[in-house]
């Protein structure tokens, strides 16, 4: 009987070194008629989905979850990490929601509607019905993959240059400052000439395995991803569209993909915003994804190679940020809707007082650092650096309420990004960021 005690005590003991992976999808499509980022949707081309993994085994459960929304941000990040923690056993802390930031699909932020509610502007930008139904088709589908999470016993690691995506919407003149402002779709002859500029050509991937049996795939790369938008037509893009046709290519993998730092990142020098230039991007992800999966080497795993770190920071809010005159501006019925939706999402983050998370996930030589907001592309450079010998992942996209984040030398050299009505931080967010990204990336293992 001693022995048979001791047997199962040995049992348990490595049943809980296991490291476990459920992967989950839930379908977060809208209606014809819903509001998706500046228009009524008109028609679904394809559907958006909530998806990611949970991590089981190292301490309390950890979350990973790429939606397929133009930004989750304030009190609706919230509403998607309490619930995504209580559907998986963990709390809001060890939970990271990012988006896609696809232009026709939907935003979610309760507190921004809150205050629309307010000027009599409710449902015309966030609707509340909608965006708790999705939290909840995706909390089901969590708390549906838990019981059937996977043994992991290797992870991959693969990276390829994408070809012809990406370019930096931020182009300079001789003085220094931004002098054409190439966005997601151009025509400009000179933004088509002008150079790539500072971009992160590579996309990477992180692969989980049972032995020969691949589970999930999560891939990462840094540009926004439109090809033409605007219309109210919901697709998850060229990025979604490529993740579906990976989809195909592996079938029984799930396959997930994040938007890396690509505030100031878009195919613009690639795209000049006809339909027919959707396929052309897609069919360069989908190879990117490729060939990363192709290039990836495996590397034995346990739950004792897995930890998850966070860094609650404050972002500085915006010197432009004034209460009373946005207040003025929300209630204003002769202001333009824009500048009252904006006043809206502004409060709403003067709200939080720019509080938010940081965290990272490692994984024996990997790391997965998971950020809020549009960032620039040159944090997810500067993170590669803090770590030369491991790979570093970077998700961004996390809490859309700070809009976009520059560097500090970007706030002096003007552009559209880090205009008022985008940014919603002051300059010294560099420093913050930069600091918290240091302290997680170069800790002790």
């Amino acid at each position: 009987m001693k022995k048979l005690v001791v047997f199962i005590f040995l049992v348990a003991a490595v049943q809980a070194q296991d490291l476990r992976v459920a992967p989950f999808s839930a379908d977060v499509s809208p209606k014809v008629g819903d509001p998706v980022a500046y228009v009524a949707a008109r028609t679904i081309l394809d559907p958006l989905s909530a998806r990611g993994i949970v991590l089981l085994g190292a301490g309390a459960p950890v979350v990973l979850c790429a939606v397929d929304f133009i930004g989750i941000g304030n009190e609706g990040h919230d509403a998607w990490r309490t619930a995504l923690a209580a559907a998986a056993g963990t709390t809001p802390d060890r939970v990271a929601v990012h988006t896609l930031h696809q232009h026709d699909a939907p935003r979610a932020d309760l507190g921004a509607e809150r205050y629309l509610a307010e000027a009599g502007l409710g449902g015309r930008v966030f609707k509340d019905s909608y965006v708790k139904d999705t939290v909840a088709r995706a909390a089901a589908a969590v708390r549906a993959a838990v019981p059937k999470a996977r043994r992991v016993t290797h992870v991959g690691v693969g990276q390829a240059r994408v070809d012809k995506v990406a370019s930096n919407r931020r182009i300079l003149g001789p003085d220094g400052k931004v002098a054409i402002g190439r966005m997601s779709a151009s025509r400009n002859p000179d933004a088509v000439a002008a150079p790539e500029g500072t971009i992160d050509p590579f996309l990477r991937l992180l692969s989980f395995w049972d032995g020969d049996a691949p589970i999930a795939s999560l891939t990462y790369y840094a540009t926004h991803p439109q090809s033409h938008y605007g219309k109210g037509d919901v697709t998850s893009e060229f990025v979604g569209l490529a993740r579906a046709a990976r989809e195909k290519e592996l079938p029984g993998v799930a396959h997930i993909h994040f938007n890396g730092a690509s505030g100031n990142v878009a195919a613009g020098k690639y795209n000049d915003g006809s339909p027919e230039n959707r396929p052309v991007l897609t069919a360069r992800m989908a190879a990117g994804m490729r060939q990363a999966w192709e290039s990836q080497r495996k590397t034995p795993v346990s739950a004792r190679d897995a930890s998850w770190s966070r860094r609650a920071v404050r972002l500085p809010d915006a010197p432009h940020l004034d209460r009373q005159q946005l207040r003025k501006t929300l209630l204003d019925p002769d202001a333009r809707f824009e500048d009252r939706r904006g006043a809206a999402m502004h409060l709403a983050w003067l709200d939080r007082r720019g509080q938010v998370d940081v965290t990272r996930l490692r994984l024996g030589g990997v790391q997965i650092v998971h950020l809020p907001g549009e960032l620039f592309v040159e944090y997810q450079l500067a993170a590669q650096k803090m770590s030369p010998d491991g790979a570093v992942l970077l998700a961004a996209y996390g809490d859309y309420g700070p809009g976009y984040i520059g560097t500090a030398i970007a706030y002096t050299q003007g552009g559209y990004e880090v205009s008022p009505g985008a940014s919603r931080v002051a300059p010294r967010v560099e420093e913050v960021l930069l600091g918290a990204m240091r302290q997680l990336l170069t800790a002790p293992q």
